[in-house]
């Protein structure tokens, strides 16, 4: 069986995934054993990045009417109960000082929220 926060993030990309002007990306991270050498191998993005992770395409006016742009979007999933560790919030502060779209969600509305 899944763990709760799976089951979130799996909801949140069902609720969402059929919007034309955004795509999220499961984002695995973490580190494993190189199975030749023994050496720690890092995956993911980076350290601390989100669940999801993406863009959402946005027009951009009145000087450059009818443009798109994709804007960074990235979404720590998390439980009722779960907590950010230090990395993620670093993560999610960079993402939205960098102008991007970040936030936590809890559930469906939680992302829905965060995406507009």
């Amino acid at each position: 069986m899944a763990n709760a926060e799976t089951d979130i993030q799996q909801r949140i990309r069902l609720a969402v995934g059929t919007r034309s002007d955004l795509r999220l990306f499961r984002n695995n991270t973490g580190t494993l054993p190189d199975p030749r050498t023994g050496r720690p191998v890092q995956f993911g993005l980076a350290r601390g990045s989100a669940d999801l992770i993406g863009w959402r395409t946005i027009t951009i006016t009145p000087e450059m009417v009818g443009q798109r742009v994709a804007v960074f979007t990235s979404i720590e999933v998390k439980t009722t109960t779960g907590h950010l560790t230090p990395a993620q919030q670093a993560w999610l502060g960079a993402v939205r000082t960098a102008g991007g779209i970040a936030g936590v969600a809890r559930s469906v509305r939680d992302a829905e929220e965060i995406l507009g």
